[in-house]
């Protein structure tokens, strides 16, 4: 096997190891009965047309039958640092405590319902 062929396994190996933890996050499904042109969202009441997709105000990722988490909560940073979520962005900033213009390094995060 050449060198250029190997090293596309081990990419695409790599792709999938880090793509696994995001393939169980937190989700939710319901039944959609057949034949149905729009679904309503659990969260905000809004309808939207069946192959649709939306983020509601919860900050969850939907389509006609699920949702799930559209972000992750940062875990590894240093103990010098804070986490704020920004529900306009839908996601969390690390800065430091002490100066929030100094954004801080995240090693790892969960999805959380």
């Amino acid at each position: 096997m050449s060198l250029t062929a190997t090293m596309k396994y081990l990419a695409l190996a790599f792709l999938l190891c880090a793509l696994a933890p995001l393939s169980n996050g937190a989700c939710f499904g319901w039944k959609i009965e057949p034949g149905l042109t729009h679904c309503q969202d659990t969260v905000d009441g809004t309808w939207h047309a069946v192959g649709s997709s939306w983020r509601n105000s919860r900050c969850m990722d939907c389509t006609c039958g699920w949702c799930c988490t559209g972000f992750s909560t940062p875990m590894g940073f240093p103990d010098y640092c804070v986490k704020v979520f920004d529900p306009e962005a839908c996601e969390y900033i690390v800065h430091k405590k002490d100066d929030p213009s100094v954004l801080c390094p995240v090693h790892s995060g969960v999805l959380r319902k």
